[in-house]
């Protein structure tokens, strides 16, 4: 896993051939090391499907779900669909929180004024309402 072995004379290391260039090593920790990370999509419209939906008292509906691309921000006006429901954000949240932006790969929760939990259903996607997709 972390260095070669001589009892494995048999194995000749591994190579990938890739856009960036080739890669290649000879242990788990080189191939590790080898993996670009994902590419995320920010520059995109907002899309976001709910996982679930919860009515947290004291704060609201919060619906949950994981940023596919595009940012969500407080106090934009998140659109749902199908429905073509609106509603503002109030508040972003990771792991009990506060974030000023969640990025594509957060999974987040976020406040809603104005829907409730019954308008929401597990499925629905959300974007921002200002950006329309082409």
């Amino acid at each position: 896993m972390l260095e070669g072995s001589a009892q494995m004379s048999w194995f000749t290391g591994w190579s990938i051939k890739r856009r960036e260039g080739y890669a290649s090593g000879y242990t788990l920790l080189n191939a590790l090391d080898s993996i670009l990370p994902p590419r995320r999509p920010t520059d995109k419209p907002l899309r976001l499907p709910l996982q679930d939906v919860y009515k947290i008292g004291g704060i609201g509906t919060v619906p949950v779900g994981c940023v596919e691309t595009g940012i969500l921000r407080p106090r934009i006006v998140a659109s749902f669909s199908p429905g073509q429901l609106t509603a503002e954000v109030q508040s972003v949240e990771m792991h009990h929180e506060s974030l000023w932006e969640a990025i594509p790969g957060d999974n987040v929760g976020f406040n809603v004024k104005g829907l409730s939990v019954k308008d929401l259903k597990r499925g629905m996607v959300a974007g921002d309402k200002k950006i329309i997709p082409r």
